[in-house]
């Protein structure tokens, strides 16, 4: 896959480009659903499967006050274009002189003048140019002129209601990763760095890895299982994965102020993660967080919380 920094950077247009345009933020199934119609396109006439996309968010230029927590980093967002296929991703830098192009502007001089495409497929609810005051309408009257074909894919629903990131983000924010896991179509996963805690889980018993997370949403305060993949090179290696139960949260046990953590404890694991990358997959809510009565009392639950999480992993190995 080739990623170009901004449309200006692409010195050729792609070849018979299939192109689709959007935030694509998490990479959900309804992304999924014109991903595929894109490749199949792209395959089906030679050509490259094109993805346009900005960096960052649009509304945290324009209505920073409103911008959502997006749900995958720029990272996660191309490996996953990559996974489902993308040939040509387009990262373009997004800002208030980008934001006041009209309508016809960026589809002449962005879409057709650097992309060259010979057909474009959006999501139901595509909106740009300035102010959003493109519609479907402006975009399926100009393509044709232009000499690109223009198809609006259809929402994609599970359990009668529209596939979103708004809705993904309300599950998360309610601990129900279960709920959000059909919704991306794989499980939820945040990355960062472990950095050094105040290493309170060895004095328990369960040692943990704290993260440093790099996405902007982590479930809520709660305990679940899940799994944590390594992903740079070191002892032991980038790809080796592990079982784990994750308490996200302040710890309220010991003191209510604490800044809101993730802290994993690794099942079958020994040794040193500090200054490492993982990605951390949520997989289970097994329980809220709560506050103990005394340290043996949490640690009671800390081991029915870890066999807890084993039995439920153990479903999904």
């Amino acid at each position: 896959m080739r990623v170009f920094e901004g449309s200006e950077a692409v010195a050729r247009p792609p070849r018979r480009a299939v192109v689709t345009v959007g935030n694509f933020d998490g990479l959900h199934v309804g992304h999924q659903a014109i991903l595929r119609t894109v490749t199949g396109r792209a395959r089906a006439l030679d050509g490259e499967a094109v993805v346009y996309t900005f960096e960052p968010h649009p509304r945290k230029v324009l209505r920073p006050e409103q911008a959502p927590r997006l749900l995958t980093t720029p990272e996660q967002k191309l490996e996953l274009l990559e996974r489902y296929g993308a040939d040509v991703v387009v990262v373009e830098a997004f800002d208030r002189g980008f934001a006041g192009r009209s309508p016809e502007s960026f589809v002449r001089e962005i879409l057709h003048d650097r992309l060259d495409p010979v057909e474009v497929y959006v999501g139901y609810d595509f909106r740009f140019g300035r102010d959003r005051e493109g519609s479907m309408r402006t975009l399926t009257e100009l393509g044709p002129r232009l000499g690109f074909a223009v198809t609006i894919i259809p929402e994609v629903t599970i359990g009668e209601r529209d596939v979103n990131s708004t809705r993904i983000r309300q599950l998360l924010s309610e601990g129900d990763v279960e709920g959000a896991e059909p919704l991306l179509g794989r499980s939820y996963a945040v990355r960062g760095r472990i950095v050094e805690g105040d290493r309170r889980g060895r004095t328990l018993g369960f040692p943990t890895a704290n993260l440093e997370p790099e996405n902007e949403i982590l479930p809520a305060a709660g305990v679940y299982s899940g799994r944590l993949r390594l992903l740079d090179e070191g002892a032991p290696p980038a790809g080796a994965e592990y079982g784990v139960v994750t308490n996200v949260g302040r710890r309220p046990t010991f003191k209510e102020s604490d800044p809101v953590l993730a802290e994993a404890h690794l099942f079958e694991f020994e040794g040193e993660l500090y200054g490492r990358r993982v990605e951390l997959h949520f997989l289970h809510h097994l329980r809220e967080e709560r506050r103990f009565g005394s340290v043996e009392a949490l640690k009671r639950q800390i081991e029915a919380d870890a066999a807890e999480a084993r039995a439920r992993l153990g479903e999904r190995v």
